[in-house]
């Protein structure tokens, strides 16, 4: 397998990877630094999308947590906030916390035909054009809200971080091991054993124990096979902080990574990872649908493009389950029992 996961061959803005995306997966080799090391708690919330609803309800669950805690916004908390007010209060919600940029923030930060990345997806082959087309207008729109203070912060962002919870390791990207946009740690590639052995040799590389990530929309926690003698590793994939992740459940979910239990009620899917006996979890991020539609539709009524490409996944959940969600290696015994809403381990 290729280092860097192949993107669709057409060199079309909203399907290329630019250079500056890139990275090698031993950056995540260094410490994390003393703000993020040995947390009791650590949230990460991906894909945000400009859900201010979404964003307020995060804050909440965040606040009841207690201990040495810390939220990381791993990129994409843009998107669809094209009014200039939410915009600039989410921003500066998010930036009161660690944030990483993603491909919109990266965008964003960049001068308008800097280059040809679009909207900095680098969206797979199965994603259709009309998909990607749309996606560079929003992008484009998007990028009228933006002021210059706010592109200067967005700019200093780091695209990569490094963080501690107990004995746990963890690498936080946006997209992959090695790309800001990479779909490598998407549900879909992770279905190939063969990319596995991919995804294995790039948590080696890194020395972590699991990547938190997001970029490609569909949640996934995926073992990875490793050496008998060693703990298995992780990628935990939020899917989508501002949109719902599930048929007929309409919260967004953000990764909880703790010591302790979670002892809400919005637990999707989890399980304990032996170093240390980490509960990692994906917690449902739950608030108002009908005023987070309706604040959609003022933006992006019935016809614009954001509303065309998303208002079925916001108003229903895409044709995803839990069940789904939460996977083991083939050939590495993990015994797991079902709980409310999709396979949790105990």
């Amino acid at each position: 397998m290729t280092d860097t996961l192949e993107q669709a061959p057409t060199p079309h803005p909203g399907r290329s990877c630019p250079l500056h995306y890139r990275y090698a997966p031993e950056v995540f080799r260094e410490q994390a630094p003393p703000r993020l090391q040995s947390l009791e708690v650590l949230y990460v919330v991906g894909g945000l999308y400009g859900n201010e609803p979404a964003l307020q309800a995060v804050l909440d669950l965040f606040a009841r947590e207690s201990g040495r805690k810390r939220l990381v916004f791993n990129g994409d908390f843009h998107w669809f906030d094209t009014d200039p007010a939410r915009f600039s209060r989410v921003q500066a919600a998010v930036l009161e916390h660690e944030a990483l940029r993603g491909n919109v923030e990266t965008e964003l930060a960049e001068e308008p035909g800097s280059d040809d990345a679009g909207c900095g997806c680098a969206y797979p082959e199965w994603v259709g054009d009309e998909v990607v087309e749309r996606s560079n207008r929003i992008l484009a729109r998007l990028r009228r809200t933006v002021a210059p203070r706010q592109q200067a912060e967005l700019s200093a962002l780091p695209m990569w971080g490094r963080a501690d919870v107990g004995e746990l390791r963890l690498g936080i990207v946006h997209g992959d091991a090695t790309s800001l946009s990479g779909w490598g740690f998407s549900q879909e590639h992770l279905r190939d054993p063969g990319h596995r052995e991919t995804v294995r040799g790039w948590l080696e590389r890194a020395a972590v124990d699991a990547f938190a990530c997001t970029h490609t929309c569909l949640p996934v926690f995926q073992e990875v096979r490793v050496p008998a003698a060693e703990p298995p590793r992780w990628i935990l994939n939020n899917g989508a902080a501002g949109m719902p992740n599930f048929s007929g459940d309409t919260a967004g979910l953000l990764t909880r990574v703790a010591v302790t239990p979670y002892r809400g009620p919005g637990r999707r899917f989890g399980f304990v990872a032996p170093r240390g006996n980490i509960h990692v979890d994906a917690i449902g991020i739950e608030f108002s649908t009908d005023a987070w539609l309706a604040q959609f539709c003022r933006d992006w009524p019935p016809g614009s493009d954001a509303h065309d490409s998303y208002f079925n996944r916001l108003a229903r959940g895409p044709d995803y389950h839990p069940a789904e969600a939460l996977r083991v290696d083939a050939g590495v015994r993990s015994p797991l029992s079902r709980g409310r809403a999709g396979i949790q381990r105990t």
